[in-house]
């Protein structure tokens, strides 16, 4: 192997290393421009793209200690390393993707140390972010806390009610019996 595809195939293994999910995407007709958009897009969420020929992505695979199902890859192939918040940079990929007539095809991905396939990392892109979750399970603690509140507060409402309407009937009852008499 030629020293400049050595350099990219140990740079595309210190990727998969340094990042803890990817996805192995095919792009047709992707312009310039539309690249740059899409590196743009991923970077401002700590993501990354590589474009790579297969014979070096697949021995930097190998290298790497992951198998690939080599039949599934045809045309053009990329890498899209996905950063802090994999769901998130999934999502924008296939927001990306669809926005622009499907020209990028997400063929699998790894994610938590295990290989998915394209419909699998799809499914994955529609759950929730890791933000959205937070503030799920966290509604999920406070509405019973809420309920609670609001059912102690009732209470104490109800007492002071309940003394109040006393004090008025206590003040009422020496008029009414200063004029029985």
């Amino acid at each position: 192997m030629r020293e400049e595809k050595q350099l990219l195939k140990q740079e595309i293994i210190d990727k998969i290393q340094r990042y803890p999910a990817f996805v192995i995407m095919q792009y047709a007709g992707l312009t310039a421009n539309q690249a740059n958009d899409f590196r743009r897009q991923l970077g401002r969420i700590g993501g990354d793209v590589e474009v790579v020929r297969k014979r070096v992505l697949l021995k930097a695979v190998k290298d790497a200690g992951l198998e690939l199902d080599v039949s599934s890859l045809n045309g053009h192939i990329g890498l899209v390393f996905l950063g802090e918040d994999p769901i998130e940079a999934t999502k924008t990929v296939f927001k990306f993707s669809q926005e622009r007539e499907k020209i990028i095809q997400v063929l699998g991905g790894r994610f938590d140390g295990q290989i998915y396939s394209g419909d699998d990392v799809e499914k994955l892109s529609k759950l929730p972010s890791k933000d959205e979750m937070r503030a799920q399970f966290l509604s999920t603690l406070e509405a019973p806390m809420a309920q609670t509140l609001a059912v102690v507060e009732a209470l104490l409402a109800s007492v002071a009610y309940c003394l109040d309407n006393k004090s008025k009937q206590g003040s009422e009852e020496p008029e009414n019996s200063a004029s029985e008499a």
